[in-house]
């Protein structure tokens, strides 16, 4: 059933006397792209190694219960662990997505239901904060714009790993699935009638770009300088310290005002760029795939809702998968696991039959 793992397991064994020789180590990017992919096969080849066995162990049960009806209840156990392996083989042996052990860049913008909108981009942020410090993950924020009520219309996250991670529990691997239009259902703070309001908020997840993933030349960036905008303390609003830079072949546009010095804002720009112009290519290589998959909502103007917040019902819902909970106060407070898992299996689901 599984004769192409053999392939797999050979590329294992040679990785693994490849990362042993010293010299293999001096080419720090080449020990990376090694080990990262010896990662990748080692828990393929550690099922597919109990897999066999337990195949081999029910052949010798069967044998023996042939003479001793005791060994019966053995071959049925083994039987039902074989077909858990197998399941497990089957799952890891899934297409995987080649971005799922990179940072993100996760922006967050409020759309229509003006201040309200914001206040809910801002519980958001606070959502997947909590749940980055839940899993272990640093978070960075990059830039911002705050409403008047102390949300958000718009911000600009780093998520990245503390270190290596396992297969399928990378930023990108568990994030992507949060891009899309978020639709809140509540009593807004402003609302003096009791009324129940509709609001909604924009997520945008890109996998971070380093700069080997993406080539910029300098010609085809055009950079301007401006005077910060919003609440800030000393140099904010004073001095021409924020940078606008558009890359000009795409028309691709990113800004950053949060930091005090020119210099540190064109940075964290050029950051932001390097990622949507990533986002931006794997977009463009999937459209021409047969298999391609856009799981991702651009604009929060877009009738499409991946997912609905009902406070008064203290619902969660996901439509995508079907997926209903009714403890929106701790999803919030940033228990994500079983909304993001739910997610996860549908999409293994779908490679699987395509496969």
């Amino acid at each position: 059933m599984f004769e192409a793992v053999e392939e797999l397991v050979a590329e294992h064994a040679d990785l693994e006397k490849k990362l042993a020789d010293p010299s293999v180590h001096a080419d720090q990017a080449n020990a990376r792209k090694l080990n990262k992919r010896y990662a990748e096969l080692t828990p393929i080849v550690a099922t597919y190694r109990s897999w066999k066995q337990t195949g081999d162990d029910i052949d010798t049960a069967r044998e023996l219960a042939a003479d001793d009806p005791d060994f019966a209840a053995e071959v049925k156990d083994l039987e039902k662990q074989r077909e858990e392996l197998t399941e497990k083989l089957r799952l890891l042996l899934v297409p995987r997505d080649p971005s799922d052990d990179k940072d993100v860049i996760l922006e967050i913008k409020a759309g229509a239901g003006g201040d309200e909108s914001a206040l809910f981009a801002g519980d958001l942020l606070r959502m997947y904060l909590r749940y980055a410090e839940r899993v272990g993950w640093k978070t960075e924020i990059i830039d911002s714009t705050e409403s008047e009520l102390g949300g958000y219309k718009d911000v600009q996250v780093a998520v990245k790993t503390r270190g290596q991670t396992e297969p399928g529990q990378g930023v990108w691997a568990r994030l992507k699935y949060e891009g899309g239009v978020h639709r809140v259902q509540r009593v807004p703070a402003t609302e003096s009638q009791g009324r129940i309001h509709t609001s909604a908020a924009g997520v945008l997840v890109t996998p971070e770009a380093e700069e080997v993933d993406v080539e910029i030349n300098p010609n085809d960036l055009r950079i301007d300088v401006y005077r910060s905008s919003g609440p800030g303390g000393q140099s904010v609003n004073t001095t021409d310290s924020a940078v606008r830079i558009t890359h000009l072949p795409t028309g691709v546009v990113a800004s950053c005002q949060n930091e005090k010095s020119q210099l540190q804002n064109k940075e964290q720009a050029l950051r932001i760029l390097r990622s949507r112009l990533l986002a931006m290519a794997q977009e463009e290589a999937e459209r021409e795939a047969a298999d391609a998959r856009r799981s991702q909502v651009r604009t929060v103007d877009r009738s499409e809702k991946i997912r609905t917040y009902n406070f008064p019902e203290n619902r969660i819902s996901d439509h995508r998968v079907g997926f209903k909970a009714y403890n929106l106060d701790q999803v919030l407070d940033g228990d994500l696991d079983a909304v993001i898992q739910a997610c996860v299996d549908a999409d293994s689901a779908a490679k699987l039959a395509a496969a």
